[in-house]
């Protein structure tokens, strides 16, 4: 089977995919994308969280054969995403109606339609490397929220769509936002202190 689907931007192409392959295998073993983690491969620790058409998904439960024609983007383009987003809003976790589900009202969010035309720029890296962080990326650096770094991609992912979301969550929006995201490293204080640091970040610059 062959899959063409967009990966950061980029028109991504996967040959010889079989019925059962997921998605994280086609992102970390054809693409040379290693940023989402394989840890549980059941969709419990949160680790290869990416966005698929802009809502956070464990894309080790995601066959690949339903990226068909889709956008992807895994925390390697995090920081392009993060970037259009706050040049011209494209992004975000919201339904095919462009109504209230998942938390995109009024105040936040875009339409599904918006999020599909988003497209990274042309000089950006597909490592992720030589460009500007994101401000969750930057604040797990200053807050001192990584250790081991293994769920770091996914929590990072996670993290950047409830900012998205809600710009000033509260610590119970922030909790229940990770809830799916596990570590075994931090204790989760200093990641609950890099959201934290990034949403009042976000604030100022508003």
């Amino acid at each position: 089977m062959r899959v063409n689907f967009t990966v950061n931007g980029r028109q991504q192409e996967a040959d010889d995919v079989w019925e059962g392959e997921s998605l994280l295998y086609v992102l970390r073993e054809r693409l040379g994308l290693p940023g989402s983690k394989n840890a549980c491969e059941q969709g419990e620790c949160g680790s290869c969280t990416v966005r698929l058409d802009g809502v956070p998904v464990c894309s080790c439960l995601v066959a690949a054969g339903q990226v068909e024609g889709r956008d992807v983007v895994t925390v390697e383009g995090l920081a392009d995403f993060a970037k259009q987003r706050e040049e011209h809003g494209h992004g975000g976790a919201c339904g095919s109606d462009g109504g209230s589900a998942g938390g995109c009202g009024a105040k936040g969010g875009v339409t599904l339609d918006a999020a599909k035309r988003w497209q990274a720029r042309p000089g950006d890296s597909q490592t992720g490397e030589g460009v500007e962080l994101s401000a969750i990326q930057q604040a797990f650096i200053d807050a001192g929220a990584v250790q081991c770094g293994f769920c770091t991609p996914g929590l990072l992912v996670q993290a950047d769509a409830l900012l998205e979301e809600n710009s000033s969550p509260s610590d119970q929006d922030i909790r229940e936002a990770l809830s799916g995201n596990l570590c075994r490293c931090t204790g989760y204080e200093k990641i609950l202190d890099a959201v934290r640091l990034a949403a009042a970040r976000q604030s100022e610059a508003v």
